[in-house]
């Protein structure tokens, strides 16, 4: 394949940034989406160019269609056609559900699966024409199997499932595919300010013994968006040390 262009939501820090990072280092163009944080944007578009890639940030909140449509069009003006979409953008606001507020749930469903709709459907003509087109979303573990005070959060994450196997059946006709990866507990910001104790029975509960890394969550996406993938899709991946066994 020749030079790929790849848009990352949500990819100025943690997972998000990683992936950008990694792509970077196989000579993607990138488009780095970001909310607020314009600096760490600018900071991730160098860390990509430093891997070998080309790199530009866009600010974007993904609940908001004028803006992913002027994302796409930004990423069209600097590198054309868009190969790869990873909808990686999340937000979570936890709360026991019997406490929770109507925006509370509003806000984390608008910003996981309103923004996977907004840019799927933004991009989703570049992904059908693409030669080889890649779709892949980021869900979470907590998803499948819930957990106490994300009501919101794992409701979100559980819809991303049906919408990542939805879009491979739309997609399929075209030669593209469409698959999710559901990390588990990733050292990330969120994480690494838990409690330590609660850190303890995580690390207890998953058969590795310990957290994974923003970069092997990173390299299964990639994975997914190379012709290596060409026979995979509609499929949630897995990657939390076992946790689930």
């Amino acid at each position: 394949m020749g030079t790929r262009t790849c848009v990352v939501t949500g990819s100025s820090k943690g997972i998000g940034r990683a992936i950008a990072e990694r792509f970077g280092e196989d000579g993607y163009q990138v488009v780095i989406n970001y909310r607020s944080s314009e600096a760490e944007a600018q900071d991730a578009v160098s860390a990509v160019e430093d891997a070998g890639g080309t790199a530009i940030a866009v600010q974007a909140d993904v609940t908001d269609v004028d803006a992913v449509e002027a994302m796409r069009d930004r990423a069209h003006d600097a590198f054309g056609q868009i190969d790869v979409l990873v909808n990686n953008a999340g937000i979570n606001q936890d709360v026991r559900f019997t406490e929770m507020t109507h925006e509370e749930w509003d806000t984390v469903l608008d910003v996981h699966l309103d923004g996977a709709f907004h840019c799927t459907q933004a991009f989703f003509d570049d992904l059908a024409d693409s030669k080889e087109g890649r779709f892949i979303n980021i869900s979470s573990i907590i998803g499948k199997g819930g957990n106490f005070g994300q009501a919101n959060y794992a409701t979100a994450k559980a819809g991303i499932f049906g919408f990542t196997r939805t879009i491979a059946l739309e997609l399929a006709p075209e030669g593209s595919t469409s698959n999710c990866v559901a990390p588990g507990f990733i050292l990330t910001s969120m994480v690494e300010d838990l409690p330590e104790h609660v850190k303890d029975e995580i690390r207890d509960d998953t058969p590795l013994g310990r957290f994974g890394t923003v970069e092997e969550i990173a390299e299964v996406v990639v994975f997914l968006a190379s012709d290596r993938s060409s026979f995979i899709t509609g499929e949630i991946i897995d990657a939390n040390g076992g946790k689930d066994l």
